[in-house]
Protein backbone atom coordinates (compact mmCIF):
# COMPACT_ATOMS: atom_id res chain seq x y z
CA UNK A 1 0.00 0.00 0.00
CA UNK A 2 1.15 3.09 -1.58
CA UNK A 3 0.79 6.60 -0.03
CA UNK A 4 0.37 9.60 -2.08
CA UNK A 5 2.63 11.88 -0.29
CA UNK A 6 5.54 11.59 1.92
CA UNK A 7 5.76 12.83 5.09
CA UNK A 8 8.51 14.53 6.61
CA UNK A 9 9.69 14.80 10.60
CA UNK A 10 12.49 16.60 12.30
CA UNK A 11 14.77 14.19 14.06
CA UNK A 12 15.00 13.83 17.18
CA UNK A 13 11.65 13.93 17.53
CA UNK A 14 8.52 11.77 19.61
CA UNK A 15 5.65 12.11 16.70
CA UNK A 16 2.15 11.28 18.09
CA UNK A 17 -0.66 10.42 15.70
CA UNK A 18 0.71 11.24 12.44
CA UNK A 19 -2.05 11.00 9.76
CA UNK A 20 -1.75 7.00 10.30
CA UNK A 21 1.65 7.03 9.02
CA UNK A 22 4.02 4.27 10.18
CA UNK A 23 7.52 5.81 9.22
CA UNK A 24 11.33 4.65 9.42
CA UNK A 25 13.99 6.63 8.27
CA UNK A 26 17.41 6.07 6.99
CA UNK A 27 20.08 9.00 7.80
CA UNK A 28 22.41 8.20 5.34
CA UNK A 29 20.30 9.34 2.52
CA UNK A 30 17.37 10.16 3.73
CA UNK A 31 15.04 7.73 2.14
CA UNK A 32 12.01 7.35 4.46
CA UNK A 33 9.81 4.11 4.48
CA UNK A 34 5.98 4.33 5.15
CA UNK A 35 3.00 2.33 6.43
CA UNK A 36 -0.25 2.84 7.27
CA UNK A 37 -1.30 2.66 10.92
CA UNK A 38 -4.24 3.37 12.82
CA UNK A 39 -2.00 3.32 15.78
CA UNK A 40 -0.12 6.36 18.01
CA UNK A 41 3.50 6.54 16.89
CA UNK A 42 6.20 6.16 18.87
CA UNK A 43 10.14 5.83 18.73
CA UNK A 44 10.70 2.46 19.47
CA UNK A 45 13.68 0.60 21.41
CA UNK A 46 15.02 -1.90 19.74
CA UNK A 47 18.46 -3.24 18.21
CA UNK A 48 19.40 -1.37 15.16
CA UNK A 49 22.04 0.53 13.24
CA UNK A 50 23.10 4.25 15.25
CA UNK A 51 22.33 5.40 11.68
CA UNK A 52 18.91 4.07 11.57
CA UNK A 53 15.99 5.93 13.80
CA UNK A 54 13.14 3.96 13.63
CA UNK A 55 9.03 4.47 14.29
CA UNK A 56 6.44 2.19 14.88
CA UNK A 57 3.53 1.71 15.94
CA UNK A 58 2.15 1.44 20.03
CA UNK A 59 0.61 -1.45 20.12
CA UNK A 60 2.58 -2.87 17.08
CA UNK A 61 -0.22 -4.69 14.98
CA UNK A 62 1.56 -7.01 13.20
CA UNK A 63 0.56 -6.40 9.37
CA UNK A 64 1.57 -3.20 9.17
CA UNK A 65 4.64 -3.64 10.64
CA UNK A 66 5.54 -6.33 8.37
CA UNK A 67 4.48 -4.24 5.27
CA UNK A 68 6.90 -1.32 6.98
CA UNK A 69 9.61 -4.11 7.27
CA UNK A 70 9.20 -5.38 4.01
CA UNK A 71 9.78 -1.92 2.26
CA UNK A 72 12.75 -1.16 4.81
CA UNK A 73 14.39 -4.63 4.02
CA UNK A 74 14.08 -3.87 0.26
CA UNK A 75 15.83 -0.44 0.96
CA UNK A 76 18.40 -1.38 3.02
CA UNK A 77 19.81 -4.19 0.83
CA UNK A 78 19.76 -2.74 -2.53
CA UNK A 79 20.85 0.52 -1.54
CA UNK A 80 22.86 -0.11 1.63
CA UNK A 81 24.04 -3.82 0.77
CA UNK A 82 24.96 -5.90 -1.68
CA UNK A 83 22.22 -7.53 -3.92
CA UNK A 84 22.32 -11.29 -4.24
CA UNK A 85 19.78 -13.08 -6.24
CA UNK A 86 20.20 -16.92 -7.83
CA UNK A 87 18.81 -18.42 -10.76
CA UNK A 88 18.09 -21.91 -9.49
CA UNK A 89 16.70 -24.16 -11.98
CA UNK A 90 16.82 -28.10 -11.96
CA UNK A 91 18.36 -30.27 -14.83
CA UNK A 92 15.89 -32.41 -15.50
CA UNK A 93 15.42 -30.47 -18.68
CA UNK A 94 16.90 -27.96 -21.09
CA UNK A 95 16.50 -24.25 -20.60
CA UNK A 96 13.62 -22.99 -21.90
CA UNK A 97 12.04 -19.45 -22.64
CA UNK A 98 10.09 -19.51 -19.03
CA UNK A 99 13.49 -20.47 -17.37
CA UNK A 100 15.01 -17.52 -19.47
CA UNK A 101 12.70 -14.75 -18.24
CA UNK A 102 13.05 -15.90 -14.85
CA UNK A 103 17.01 -15.81 -15.07
CA UNK A 104 16.68 -12.55 -17.01
CA UNK A 105 14.38 -10.88 -14.86
CA UNK A 106 16.93 -11.88 -11.71
CA UNK A 107 20.30 -10.99 -14.11
CA UNK A 108 18.50 -7.34 -14.71
CA UNK A 109 17.78 -6.83 -10.76
CA UNK A 110 21.03 -7.67 -9.88
CA UNK A 111 23.02 -5.46 -12.44
CA UNK A 112 20.53 -2.82 -11.62
CA UNK A 113 21.74 -2.62 -7.66
CA UNK A 114 25.28 -3.10 -8.35
CA UNK A 115 24.37 -7.30 -7.22
CA UNK A 116 25.85 -10.43 -7.81
CA UNK A 117 23.72 -12.61 -10.19
CA UNK A 118 24.13 -17.07 -8.78
CA UNK A 119 23.36 -20.26 -10.98
CA UNK A 120 22.86 -22.63 -8.62
CA UNK A 121 21.65 -26.34 -10.04
CA UNK A 122 18.89 -28.10 -8.03
CA UNK A 123 20.09 -31.55 -8.95
CA UNK A 124 18.36 -33.45 -6.13
CA UNK A 125 16.28 -35.44 -7.84
CA UNK A 126 18.73 -37.86 -9.36
CA UNK A 127 15.97 -39.91 -11.13
CA UNK A 128 14.97 -37.33 -13.36
CA UNK A 129 18.46 -35.71 -14.35
CA UNK A 130 18.85 -35.37 -17.88
CA UNK A 131 22.59 -36.20 -19.54
CA UNK A 132 23.75 -32.21 -20.54
CA UNK A 133 21.47 -30.35 -18.86
CA UNK A 134 23.30 -29.00 -16.36
CA UNK A 135 26.03 -27.55 -18.98
CA UNK A 136 23.84 -26.76 -21.42
CA UNK A 137 21.86 -24.57 -19.12
CA UNK A 138 25.01 -22.49 -18.27
CA UNK A 139 25.91 -22.51 -21.75
CA UNK A 140 23.01 -21.01 -22.61
CA UNK A 141 22.85 -17.95 -19.71
CA UNK A 142 26.40 -17.54 -21.88
CA UNK A 143 24.82 -17.31 -25.14
CA UNK A 144 21.84 -15.17 -24.25
CA UNK A 145 24.98 -12.89 -22.78
CA UNK A 146 23.77 -13.04 -19.30
CA UNK A 147 26.54 -15.02 -18.01
CA UNK A 148 26.21 -15.89 -14.08
CA UNK A 149 28.65 -14.47 -11.31
CA UNK A 150 29.05 -17.26 -9.65
CA UNK A 151 27.99 -20.96 -10.92
CA UNK A 152 29.35 -24.82 -10.74
CA UNK A 153 31.64 -23.80 -14.03
CA UNK A 154 32.74 -20.67 -12.77
CA UNK A 155 32.84 -20.98 -8.56
CA UNK A 156 32.45 -18.53 -6.45
CA UNK A 157 32.69 -17.79 -2.87
CA UNK A 158 29.67 -20.08 -1.52
CA UNK A 159 29.95 -23.20 -3.92
CA UNK A 160 29.33 -25.96 -4.32
CA UNK A 161 26.64 -24.49 -6.51
CA UNK A 162 25.61 -28.20 -7.43
CA UNK A 163 23.00 -28.98 -4.59
CA UNK A 164 23.86 -32.56 -4.79
CA UNK A 165 27.64 -31.38 -3.52
CA UNK A 166 25.67 -29.71 -0.65
CA UNK A 167 24.37 -32.33 1.08
CA UNK A 168 26.34 -31.92 4.37
CA UNK A 169 24.41 -28.54 5.14
CA UNK A 170 20.96 -30.07 4.29
CA UNK A 171 21.94 -32.80 6.96
CA UNK A 172 22.99 -30.29 9.65
CA UNK A 173 19.61 -28.11 8.99
CA UNK A 174 17.47 -31.22 10.09
CA UNK A 175 19.54 -31.62 12.93
CA UNK A 176 18.98 -28.40 14.22
CA UNK A 177 15.23 -28.85 13.06
CA UNK A 178 14.80 -32.65 14.53
CA UNK A 179 16.53 -30.96 18.17
CA UNK A 180 14.18 -28.00 18.15
CA UNK A 181 10.90 -30.10 18.05
CA UNK A 182 10.44 -28.51 14.39
CA UNK A 183 11.33 -31.60 12.54
CA UNK A 184 10.14 -35.07 13.17
CA UNK A 185 11.00 -38.84 11.58
CA UNK A 186 8.52 -40.47 9.41
CA UNK A 187 8.38 -44.33 8.98
CA UNK A 188 5.26 -44.07 6.48
CA UNK A 189 5.42 -46.90 3.76
CA UNK A 190 4.53 -46.00 0.39
CA UNK A 191 2.17 -48.56 0.66
CA UNK A 192 0.23 -46.59 3.52
CA UNK A 193 0.80 -43.22 1.62
CA UNK A 194 -0.86 -44.51 -1.83
CA UNK A 195 -3.72 -45.49 0.54
CA UNK A 196 -4.31 -42.20 1.69
CA UNK A 197 -4.05 -40.58 -1.86
CA UNK A 198 -6.53 -43.27 -2.76
CA UNK A 199 -9.05 -42.62 0.11
CA UNK A 200 -8.95 -38.95 -0.26
CA UNK A 201 -9.88 -38.71 -4.27
CA UNK A 202 -12.70 -41.30 -3.42
CA UNK A 203 -14.12 -38.51 -1.01
CA UNK A 204 -13.12 -35.59 -3.69
CA UNK A 205 -10.35 -34.28 -1.51
CA UNK A 206 -6.83 -32.64 -1.74
CA UNK A 207 -4.48 -35.34 -0.91
CA UNK A 208 -2.51 -34.48 2.13
CA UNK A 209 -0.30 -36.51 4.75
CA UNK A 210 -2.26 -37.19 8.13
CA UNK A 211 0.98 -36.43 10.10
CA UNK A 212 0.69 -40.04 11.65
CA UNK A 213 4.29 -39.65 12.70
CA UNK A 214 4.25 -36.81 14.57
CA UNK A 215 2.93 -38.45 17.34
CA UNK A 216 5.41 -41.74 17.87
CA UNK A 217 6.81 -42.38 21.29
CA UNK A 218 10.12 -41.79 21.81
CA UNK A 219 10.34 -45.26 22.99
CA UNK A 220 8.43 -46.41 19.26
CA UNK A 221 11.14 -43.85 17.45
CA UNK A 222 14.21 -45.47 19.38
CA UNK A 223 12.84 -49.28 18.56
CA UNK A 224 12.34 -48.17 14.49
CA UNK A 225 15.70 -46.17 14.57
CA UNK A 226 17.41 -48.92 15.98
CA UNK A 227 16.21 -51.60 13.50
CA UNK A 228 17.55 -49.50 11.09
CA UNK A 229 13.46 -48.92 9.25
CA UNK A 230 13.79 -46.43 6.54
CA UNK A 231 12.64 -42.83 6.75
CA UNK A 232 11.93 -39.60 5.82
CA UNK A 233 12.32 -36.49 8.43
CA UNK A 234 9.51 -34.09 7.92
CA UNK A 235 8.65 -30.56 8.85
CA UNK A 236 6.09 -29.53 11.38
CA UNK A 237 3.81 -26.96 9.97
CA UNK A 238 1.99 -24.67 12.73
CA UNK A 239 -1.57 -23.09 12.06
CA UNK A 240 -1.90 -19.23 12.02
CA UNK A 241 1.69 -18.53 12.46
CA UNK A 242 2.76 -15.02 12.03
CA UNK A 243 5.48 -15.83 10.49
CA UNK A 244 4.36 -17.11 7.14
CA UNK A 245 2.69 -13.62 6.26
CA UNK A 246 5.23 -11.94 3.94
CA UNK A 247 4.96 -9.12 1.35
CA UNK A 248 5.57 -9.84 -2.00
CA UNK A 249 7.56 -7.82 -4.23
CA UNK A 250 4.98 -8.36 -6.90
CA UNK A 251 1.70 -9.51 -5.62
CA UNK A 252 1.43 -8.24 -2.16
CA UNK A 253 0.57 -9.34 1.36
CA UNK A 254 0.01 -12.94 0.73
CA UNK A 255 -0.42 -15.58 3.61
CA UNK A 256 -1.05 -19.05 3.02
CA UNK A 257 -2.46 -21.11 5.85
CA UNK A 258 -0.69 -24.69 4.67
CA UNK A 259 -1.03 -26.20 7.98
CA UNK A 260 -4.90 -25.89 7.46
CA UNK A 261 -4.72 -27.46 3.52
CA UNK A 262 -1.86 -29.71 3.90
CA UNK A 263 -0.02 -32.45 5.76
CA UNK A 264 3.43 -32.02 7.18
CA UNK A 265 6.53 -31.85 4.05
CA UNK A 266 9.14 -34.44 3.66
CA UNK A 267 12.52 -32.29 4.36
CA UNK A 268 14.82 -34.88 3.92
CA UNK A 269 13.86 -38.22 1.50
CA UNK A 270 15.16 -41.52 2.78
CA UNK A 271 18.33 -41.82 0.25
CA UNK A 272 19.56 -38.79 2.29
CA UNK A 273 18.73 -36.21 -0.41
CA UNK A 274 16.50 -33.06 0.70
CA UNK A 275 13.14 -31.54 -1.19
CA UNK A 276 13.17 -28.38 -2.92
CA UNK A 277 11.45 -26.90 0.64
CA UNK A 278 14.13 -27.52 2.85
CA UNK A 279 17.27 -27.48 -0.32
CA UNK A 280 16.00 -23.71 -1.22
CA UNK A 281 15.84 -22.58 2.28
CA UNK A 282 19.30 -23.61 2.97
CA UNK A 283 21.01 -23.00 -0.24
CA UNK A 284 19.80 -19.00 -0.30
CA UNK A 285 20.03 -18.53 3.90
CA UNK A 286 23.91 -19.96 3.03
CA UNK A 287 24.93 -18.02 -0.19
CA UNK A 288 23.61 -14.79 1.41
CA UNK A 289 20.85 -14.39 -0.87
CA UNK A 290 18.79 -11.07 -0.30
CA UNK A 291 15.73 -11.41 -3.16
CA UNK A 292 14.31 -14.50 -4.38
CA UNK A 293 12.60 -14.01 -7.88
CA UNK A 294 10.77 -16.87 -9.24
CA UNK A 295 7.91 -17.88 -10.61
CA UNK A 296 4.31 -17.36 -9.38
CA UNK A 297 3.91 -21.14 -8.74
CA UNK A 298 5.95 -21.02 -5.98
CA UNK A 299 4.52 -18.27 -4.28
CA UNK A 300 2.01 -20.72 -2.09
CA UNK A 301 4.73 -22.47 -1.01
CA UNK A 302 6.29 -18.95 0.72
CA UNK A 303 4.53 -19.41 3.58
CA UNK A 304 5.85 -22.75 4.61
CA UNK A 305 9.64 -21.65 3.49
CA UNK A 306 9.35 -18.76 5.79
CA UNK A 307 8.02 -21.09 8.83
CA UNK A 308 11.04 -23.30 8.02
CA UNK A 309 13.41 -19.51 8.32
CA UNK A 310 11.49 -19.15 11.55
CA UNK A 311 12.12 -22.27 12.94
CA UNK A 312 15.97 -22.20 11.94
CA UNK A 313 16.03 -18.83 13.36
CA UNK A 314 17.23 -17.44 10.18
CA UNK A 315 16.59 -14.03 8.51
CA UNK A 316 14.35 -14.66 5.39
CA UNK A 317 15.27 -12.75 1.89
CA UNK A 318 12.53 -10.41 -0.28
CA UNK A 319 10.22 -12.52 -2.19
CA UNK A 320 9.34 -11.68 -5.43
CA UNK A 321 6.79 -13.78 -7.95
CA UNK A 322 7.01 -13.45 -11.22
CA UNK A 323 3.72 -13.86 -13.22
CA UNK A 324 3.53 -17.08 -15.80
CA UNK A 325 5.00 -16.93 -19.70
CA UNK A 326 2.22 -17.81 -21.51
CA UNK A 327 1.29 -18.46 -25.53
CA UNK A 328 -0.42 -15.91 -26.94
CA UNK A 329 -3.96 -18.31 -26.92
CA UNK A 330 -3.50 -17.82 -22.93
CA UNK A 331 -2.44 -21.45 -22.28
CA UNK A 332 0.68 -22.49 -20.49
CA UNK A 333 4.16 -22.95 -21.78
CA UNK A 334 5.04 -26.35 -21.96
CA UNK A 335 8.07 -28.00 -22.68
CA UNK A 336 6.57 -30.61 -24.81
CA UNK A 337 6.07 -28.17 -27.31
CA UNK A 338 9.36 -28.81 -28.35
CA UNK A 339 9.68 -25.42 -30.14
CA UNK A 340 10.49 -23.46 -26.78
CA UNK A 341 13.82 -24.12 -25.55
CA UNK A 342 16.21 -21.90 -25.66
CA UNK A 343 18.76 -24.43 -27.56
CA UNK A 344 16.82 -24.77 -30.21
CA UNK A 345 16.11 -21.12 -30.64
CA UNK A 346 20.35 -20.40 -31.27
CA UNK A 347 20.24 -23.42 -33.72
CA UNK A 348 17.16 -21.39 -35.96
CA UNK A 349 19.49 -18.73 -35.79
CA UNK A 350 17.67 -16.09 -33.13
CA UNK A 351 19.82 -13.71 -31.32
CA UNK A 352 19.84 -13.45 -28.13
CA UNK A 353 19.13 -9.75 -27.87
CA UNK A 354 16.15 -10.04 -30.02
CA UNK A 355 15.28 -13.35 -27.78
CA UNK A 356 15.32 -11.18 -24.40
CA UNK A 357 14.17 -8.39 -25.98
CA UNK A 358 10.65 -10.43 -27.14
CA UNK A 359 10.22 -12.60 -23.54
CA UNK A 360 10.54 -8.88 -21.69
CA UNK A 361 8.55 -6.99 -24.24
CA UNK A 362 5.37 -9.35 -23.74
CA UNK A 363 5.86 -8.83 -20.02
CA UNK A 364 5.95 -6.35 -17.41
CA UNK A 365 9.16 -4.28 -15.43
CA UNK A 366 9.38 -1.74 -17.60
CA UNK A 367 8.04 1.77 -17.93
CA UNK A 368 6.70 1.20 -21.21
CA UNK A 369 7.51 -1.66 -23.74
CA UNK A 370 9.57 -0.74 -26.94
CA UNK A 371 10.86 -3.44 -29.58
CA UNK A 372 14.83 -2.69 -30.28
CA UNK A 373 15.88 -2.30 -26.80
CA UNK A 374 19.49 -3.84 -25.99
CA UNK A 375 20.64 -5.67 -22.64
CA UNK A 376 22.34 -2.49 -21.75
CA UNK A 377 18.75 -0.35 -22.10
CA UNK A 378 16.87 -3.30 -20.13
CA UNK A 379 19.27 -3.08 -17.25
CA UNK A 380 18.75 0.69 -17.24
CA UNK A 381 15.02 0.76 -17.84
CA UNK A 382 13.98 -2.22 -15.38
CA UNK A 383 12.29 -1.61 -12.52
CA UNK A 384 10.66 -4.15 -10.06
CA UNK A 385 7.71 -1.72 -8.64
CA UNK A 386 6.53 -2.22 -12.37
CA UNK A 387 6.32 -5.96 -13.02
CA UNK A 388 2.27 -6.70 -12.99
CA UNK A 389 0.61 -9.80 -11.52
CA UNK A 390 -0.74 -9.96 -15.21
CA UNK A 391 0.42 -13.12 -16.79
CA UNK A 392 2.70 -12.43 -20.23
CA UNK A 393 1.17 -13.85 -23.48
CA UNK A 394 4.13 -14.64 -25.67
CA UNK A 395 3.69 -14.36 -29.15
CA UNK A 396 6.21 -16.34 -31.33
CA UNK A 397 5.50 -15.14 -34.17
CA UNK A 398 7.20 -11.83 -33.41
CA UNK A 399 10.16 -13.33 -33.40
CA UNK A 400 11.57 -12.63 -37.06
CA UNK A 401 10.70 -8.79 -36.52
CA UNK A 402 12.70 -8.82 -33.16
CA UNK A 403 15.65 -10.53 -35.44
CA UNK A 404 15.13 -8.26 -37.79
CA UNK A 405 15.55 -5.15 -35.75
CA UNK A 406 18.62 -6.62 -33.58
CA UNK A 407 20.37 -7.72 -36.86
CA UNK A 408 20.08 -3.90 -37.86
CA UNK A 409 21.25 -2.91 -35.02
CA UNK A 410 24.60 -5.68 -35.27
CA UNK A 411 24.84 -5.01 -38.84
CA UNK A 412 25.49 -1.34 -38.21
CA UNK A 413 27.80 -1.77 -35.52
CA UNK A 414 31.19 -1.98 -36.86
CA UNK A 415 32.81 -4.71 -34.51
CA UNK A 416 30.00 -6.53 -34.64
CA UNK A 417 29.37 -6.71 -38.19
CA UNK A 418 32.65 -7.93 -38.67
CA UNK A 419 31.76 -11.27 -36.78
CA UNK A 420 28.39 -11.30 -39.03
CA UNK A 421 31.13 -11.12 -42.02
CA UNK A 422 33.09 -14.10 -40.59
CA UNK A 423 30.02 -16.27 -39.50
CA UNK A 424 28.42 -15.48 -43.06
CA UNK A 425 31.19 -16.59 -45.20
CA UNK A 426 31.41 -19.50 -43.00
CA UNK A 427 27.96 -20.33 -44.05
CA UNK A 428 28.58 -19.16 -47.55
CA UNK A 429 31.57 -22.09 -47.87
CA UNK A 430 29.34 -24.48 -46.66
CA UNK A 431 26.44 -24.22 -48.30
CA UNK A 432 27.65 -24.10 -51.81
CA UNK A 433 31.12 -25.11 -51.56
CA UNK A 434 32.83 -25.95 -54.98
CA UNK A 435 30.05 -23.83 -56.55
CA UNK A 436 31.41 -20.42 -55.91
CA UNK A 437 33.20 -19.64 -59.31
CA UNK A 438 34.61 -15.98 -57.81
CA UNK A 439 36.56 -16.10 -54.65
CA UNK A 440 35.75 -11.76 -54.60
CA UNK A 441 32.05 -13.00 -53.09
CA UNK A 442 33.96 -14.39 -50.13
CA UNK A 443 35.77 -11.15 -49.72
CA UNK A 444 35.74 -9.17 -46.38
CA UNK A 445 34.36 -5.72 -48.32
CA UNK A 446 31.95 -7.70 -50.61
CA UNK A 447 29.74 -9.49 -47.43
CA UNK A 448 30.02 -6.21 -45.63
CA UNK A 449 28.28 -4.57 -48.89
CA UNK A 450 25.70 -7.37 -48.91
CA UNK A 451 25.00 -6.77 -45.26
CA UNK A 452 24.33 -2.98 -45.82
CA UNK A 453 22.03 -3.01 -48.48
CA UNK A 454 19.65 -6.18 -47.00
CA UNK A 455 20.15 -4.60 -43.73
CA UNK A 456 16.41 -4.13 -42.73
CA UNK A 457 15.28 -6.98 -45.18
CA UNK A 458 16.29 -9.80 -43.83
CA UNK A 459 15.71 -11.70 -40.28
CA UNK A 460 18.66 -13.92 -40.42
CA UNK A 461 21.99 -13.98 -41.46
CA UNK A 462 20.57 -17.81 -42.60
CA UNK A 463 18.26 -16.40 -45.16
CA UNK A 464 21.33 -15.14 -47.10
CA UNK A 465 22.28 -18.73 -48.25
CA UNK A 466 18.90 -19.81 -49.24
CA UNK A 467 17.86 -19.78 -53.09
CA UNK A 468 16.58 -16.89 -53.04
CA UNK A 469 19.81 -15.36 -52.86
CA UNK A 470 21.98 -17.84 -54.53
CA UNK A 471 22.56 -15.59 -56.86
CA UNK A 472 24.82 -13.24 -54.44
CA UNK A 473 27.34 -15.98 -54.27
CA UNK A 474 27.59 -18.51 -57.81
CA UNK A 475 26.68 -17.42 -61.25
CA UNK A 476 22.82 -18.39 -62.50
CA UNK A 477 22.39 -20.48 -65.23
CA UNK A 478 19.67 -18.76 -67.81
CA UNK A 479 19.02 -19.74 -70.81
CA UNK A 480 18.40 -18.12 -74.36
CA UNK A 481 15.02 -19.41 -74.14
CA UNK A 482 13.92 -17.63 -71.16
CA UNK A 483 15.37 -14.13 -71.78
CA UNK A 484 13.69 -14.31 -75.20
CA UNK A 485 10.69 -14.87 -73.75
CA UNK A 486 10.31 -11.66 -71.52
CA UNK A 487 11.62 -9.59 -74.61
CA UNK A 488 13.24 -10.05 -78.19
CA UNK A 489 15.16 -7.19 -77.56
CA UNK A 490 17.50 -8.60 -74.97
CA UNK A 491 20.49 -8.49 -76.27
CA UNK A 492 20.13 -4.45 -77.14
CA UNK A 493 18.74 -4.00 -73.67
CA UNK A 494 21.91 -5.50 -72.09
CA UNK A 495 23.96 -4.10 -74.35
CA UNK A 496 22.88 -0.35 -73.31
CA UNK A 497 23.15 -1.48 -69.65
CA UNK A 498 26.85 -2.79 -70.23
CA UNK A 499 27.49 0.50 -71.60
CA UNK A 500 26.04 1.96 -68.97
CA UNK A 501 28.32 0.30 -66.22
CA UNK A 502 31.78 0.57 -68.66
CA UNK A 503 31.25 4.28 -68.54
CA UNK A 504 29.97 4.10 -64.73
CA UNK A 505 29.87 7.55 -62.45
CA UNK A 506 33.45 7.38 -61.51
CA UNK A 507 32.95 6.41 -57.72
CA UNK A 508 31.12 3.59 -56.15
CA UNK A 509 28.30 2.57 -57.60
CA UNK A 510 25.08 3.25 -55.71
CA UNK A 511 21.16 2.61 -55.75
CA UNK A 512 20.11 6.09 -56.25
CA UNK A 513 22.50 6.77 -59.39
CA UNK A 514 21.80 3.14 -61.13
CA UNK A 515 17.54 3.47 -60.36
CA UNK A 516 17.80 7.08 -62.34
CA UNK A 517 19.86 5.69 -65.43
CA UNK A 518 18.29 2.41 -65.75
CA UNK A 519 14.73 4.08 -66.23
CA UNK A 520 16.76 6.36 -68.94
CA UNK A 521 17.91 3.28 -70.52
CA UNK A 522 14.19 1.90 -70.69
CA UNK A 523 13.25 5.28 -72.41
CA UNK A 524 15.86 4.40 -75.07
CA UNK A 525 14.39 0.83 -76.34
CA UNK A 526 11.72 1.09 -78.59
CA UNK A 527 9.46 -1.78 -77.62
CA UNK A 528 9.97 -2.81 -74.31
CA UNK A 529 8.46 -1.36 -71.10
CA UNK A 530 10.59 -0.29 -68.01
CA UNK A 531 8.60 -3.29 -66.13
CA UNK A 532 10.02 -6.03 -68.79
CA UNK A 533 13.53 -4.28 -68.69
CA UNK A 534 13.83 -4.60 -65.00
CA UNK A 535 12.12 -8.04 -65.36
CA UNK A 536 14.83 -9.35 -67.99
CA UNK A 537 17.65 -7.91 -66.06
CA UNK A 538 16.71 -9.28 -62.92
CA UNK A 539 16.69 -12.24 -64.82
CA UNK A 540 20.00 -12.32 -65.92
CA UNK A 541 21.59 -11.51 -62.97
CA UNK A 542 20.33 -13.62 -60.43
CA UNK A 543 17.73 -16.42 -62.36
CA UNK A 544 15.15 -15.35 -60.44
CA UNK A 545 11.44 -13.27 -61.20
CA UNK A 546 11.84 -11.80 -58.09
CA UNK A 547 13.95 -10.22 -55.06
CA UNK A 548 15.58 -7.34 -54.48
CA UNK A 549 15.78 -4.27 -56.71
CA UNK A 550 17.72 -4.55 -60.33
CA UNK A 551 19.89 -1.29 -58.83
CA UNK A 552 20.50 -3.43 -55.73
CA UNK A 553 21.19 -6.32 -57.05
CA UNK A 554 23.84 -4.56 -59.50
CA UNK A 555 25.23 -2.30 -56.45
CA UNK A 556 25.70 -5.74 -54.64
CA UNK A 557 27.45 -7.67 -57.29
CA UNK A 558 30.12 -5.05 -58.09
CA UNK A 559 30.38 -3.52 -61.50
CA UNK A 560 32.82 -6.16 -62.25
CA UNK A 561 30.59 -8.89 -62.06
CA UNK A 562 27.31 -7.03 -63.33
CA UNK A 563 29.49 -6.66 -66.83
CA UNK A 564 30.67 -10.71 -66.58
CA UNK A 565 27.30 -11.69 -66.02
CA UNK A 566 25.35 -9.32 -68.66
CA UNK A 567 28.41 -10.50 -71.16
CA UNK A 568 27.01 -13.57 -70.49
CA UNK A 569 24.14 -13.26 -72.20
CA UNK A 570 25.59 -11.89 -75.86
CA UNK A 571 27.59 -14.93 -75.73
CA UNK A 572 24.79 -17.28 -75.77
CA UNK A 573 23.08 -15.69 -78.33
Amino acid sequence: MYLSSFVTLTLPCTPTRHLGVLLKVCKRCNWTAKGRSVHLLAVQKRKSPPEHRVYGCVPNSGRCQRYLDFQWNRHHSTEHGQVRVRFAPSPTGFLHLGGLRTALYNYLFARKYGGSFILRLEDTDQSRLVPGAAEGIEDMLEWAGIPPDESPRRGGPCGPYLQSERLGLYAEAVGALLETGHAYRCFCSTQRLELLKREAHRRGETPRYDNRCRHLRPEQLSERLSRGDPHVVRFRLEPGGDAAAFQDLVFGHNLHEVALVEGDPVLLKADGFPTYHLANVVDDHRMGVTHVLRGVEWLISTSKHLQLYAALRWRPPAFGHLPLLMNRDGTKLSKRQGDIFVQSFAHQGALPEALLDMVTNCGSGFASNRMGRTLDELVAEFNESKITTHSALLDLDKLPEFNRIHLLHRIEDVARCRHLVEELREAITQTFGSQIQEQDVLEEGYIRRVLHLRKGHISSLRELVTPTYAYLWIRPAVSQQQLQAVTSEAAAIVTLVIELMEAGPGKELSTEWLGAELKAVAKRVKSTKYSSVMKLLRLALSGQQQGPSVAEMMVSLGNGETCQRLKKVLQHR
